[in-house]
């Protein structure tokens, strides 16, 4: 089954022309199907899924590359949990996603891509000047379901801040697909934002030193540069 119908890839295609601005490049992390199981190795069972998803929207633009990274196949650092799927072009800090940008997500994927392209994301001045100001790295996560309608809000706020400031790296993860790390942060219901300084460098879920600020629902900007304010302060 695929994601978009003719006409919505006739729409999409239509809109992601008129607003992308640069090239865009989407790498998907992910453990292909077939391979022996090696201990201590968990199965991917959403990453044929994933790789769907990334192939059909990196369809509707000729500025969209996707590369596929075989994480048994390739040598070299790798994301801890899969799949993943990094978003690089134009924006200053790293734009992520954990698990499965599916249901609602796909929604903020492709405003993601429209974002990357031009490295602007339409942030207030206030927000600009602040994140212009950061002397150290901030990690972002805010963990998301597909069937989440408030979701695609905070997590399209969370990556804009990413785009704009190379300082901050934002990770949107999909909580079902970790339930490890639903306990460690005590997510019981999402949108849950979790603000940590300093940023882990690649996979999802370490923790930073310093205790983390959590904003609960769809917050709007001023609120998560408040909370931004109070974990850098």
């Amino acid at each position: 089954m695929t994601l978009f119908n003719a006409q919505d890839v006739k729409a999409l295609r239509k809109e992601l022309s008129e607003l992308m601005t640069g090239p865009v490049t989407v790498d998907l992390y992910l453990r292909k199907e077939g391979r022996i199981l090696v201990p201590g190795r968990e199965p991917c069972e959403t990453c044929e899924t994933a790789l769907q998803i990334a192939t059909e929207v990196a369809a509707l633009s000729d500025a969209i590359t996707l590369n596929v990274h075989d994480v048994d196949a390739e040598a070299g650092p790798a994301p801890a949990r899969l799949p993943a799927l990094f978003l690089s072009g134009a924006a200053r800090g790293q734009v992520r996603y954990f698990g499965l940008p599916s249901g609602y997500e796909v929604g903020t994927l492709l405003r993601d891509v429209v974002y990357v392209s031009s490295g602007n994301a339409g942030l207030s001045p206030d927000t600009r000047d602040f994140l212009a100001a950061l002397t150290g790295p901030v990690h972002l996560q805010v963990f998301v379901t597909p069937t989440c309608p408030y979701c695609p809000q905070a997590a399209a706020i969370a990556h804009a801040f990413a785009v704009e400031s190379d300082k901050v790296t934002a990770d949107v993860v999909e909580i079902s697909e970790f339930p490890d790390m639903a306990r460690a942060y005590r997510v019981q219901g999402v949108p849950k934002t979790v603000i940590e300084r300093p940023a882990v460098a690649i996979s999802a879920g370490g923790r930073g030193q310093a205790m983390p600020i959590e904003l609960v629902g769809a917050q709007p900007e001023a609120a998560l540069l408040d909370a931004l304010r109070r974990a850098v302060a």
